[in-house]
């Protein structure tokens, strides 16, 4: 850590300590020879040097270093870190001379590495051990997804208040309760009035409890007395933060508003697991999802909600996921307007084609990915 906290310092005294003992090496070579073999001894100087150079100076301890990073790094730190503090005088009066010739060509030093060029670091070198074959596109996804947490907000991932499943706190019990039964998933958001007027979560974990400790009396139930508090987070919450808060409170039900305070949505604490290990849903589903589904003729039918990460992710594709949320918004951003069903586009070597819209929304989308020839499919008239 000493000697990598000033690289600059320490790479400086490895060239010079370098140029400097090959220059020695050199200069008693040619004089030693010199006696046996008069003026052709630079010639002959040059030859075996530069063969014993490359060899034993350049190529042989930098493959060995390679081959045994930890080793080799732990052998030579303590003699390395002698080295540069015995040539700190002259490596900082180079370095001071270096960065003025440097300043008159309008080069100055860069700044310090950020938190974001450290991820990036990392995350190109994954890349680059994916297509080498070593690590496994789920782990690169995996590792990605960590890196993830800082760079999306809770606004990227959450399920839409579209498609949010919501009761009325009001309806008649035995209703409310049949409809909790069909719903197939375990924390609910009563409203009151309106949709967006979110007045508790239910979990019908609980619920179960209380009509099993009631013997099946449904009136004598309490449900909203079962509905704990509703907690709002805001949309541009980092994912990182809301995985920290998640903890913190022991929840894993957040509901999502905007600057403005009208809801947009839900996030959970599976949402946010999802983005690293991807899809970790316990319901018995098919290997490829049902809002992806891969047609005969190697084109692809998507709905329009389906985010462009997750298309990513599960086709293992290249779509820019900073233009839009869903594939829908995609499509839309790059065409500059709602498209029509029926209306082709080609992005990024991908073809798309609008096949089913519902008043402003494209409900569905026909992607044909670069190298498949497909022929256009005639799509379903617009819905009002």
């Amino acid at each position: 850590n000493r000697l990598v906290a000033n690289r600059e310092r320490m790479i400086g005294a490895v060239l010079l300590g370098n140029t400097f003992i090959n220059i020695l090496t050199a200069s008693l070579a040619t004089a030693t020879l010199e006696e046996h073999f008069g003026p052709r001894a630079v010639a002959v100087t040059t030859a075996v040097m530069t063969v014993v150079i490359l060899i034993f100076v350049e190529t042989l301890p930098k493959t060995l270093a390679v081959a045994r990073t930890d080793r080799v790094a732990l052998f030579v730190a303590a003699p390395l870190r002698l080295t540069v503090a015995l040539l700190a005088p002259v490596i900082a009066t180079v370095q001071w001379l270096v960065w003025r010739v440097l300043s008159l060509f309008g080069v100055r030093a860069a700044t310090p590495e950020t938190a974001q060029a450290a991820h990036e670091d990392i995350r190109g070198s994954i890349d680059l051990h994916h297509r080498e074959g070593h690590f496994e596109r789920e782990h690169r996804d995996m590792l990605g997804g960590i890196l993830d947490l800082r760079e999306l907000q809770v606004g990227d991932i959450m399920i839409h208040r579209t498609a949010m499943e919501s009761f009325d706190a009001d309806l008649p019990k035995r209703e409310l309760v049949d409809a909790i039964i069909r719903s197939e998933h375990n924390r609910l958001p009563l409203w009151r009035d309106e949709p967006e007027n979110i007045v508790g979560v239910l979990s019908a974990k609980q619920l179960a409890q209380a009509l099993v400790e009631n013997r099946g009396e449904l009136d004598a139930v309490d449900i909203a007395a079962l509905a704990s508090p509703p907690w709002f987070v805001p949309d541009t919450t980092m994912l990182e933060e809301q995985l920290t808060a998640f903890r913190e409170r022991r929840s894993h039900f957040a509901l999502v508003v905007d600057e403005y305070g009208a809801l947009q949505g839900l996030v959970t604490l599976q949402d946010i697991l999802e983005e690293i290990f991807g899809d970790i849903s316990d319901r018995s589903t098919p290997a490829m999802r049902r809002d992806i589904r891969r047609r005969q003729d190697g084109s692809y039918l998507v709905d329009g909600t389906v985010p462009v990460r997750d298309i990513n992710r599960e086709l293992d594709w290249n779509l820019p996921e900073d233009d839009a949320t869903t594939i829908a918004g995609l499509v839309i951003a790059h065409a500059g307007a709602i498209p029509d069903a029926g209306q082709r586009f080609a992005f990024f070597g991908h073809t798309f084609e609008v096949m089913r819209r519902q008043r402003n929304q494209i409900k569905a989308l026909r992607i044909v990915p670069p190298g498949v020839t497909a022929k256009p499919s005639p799509p379903p008239r617009a819905t009002a």
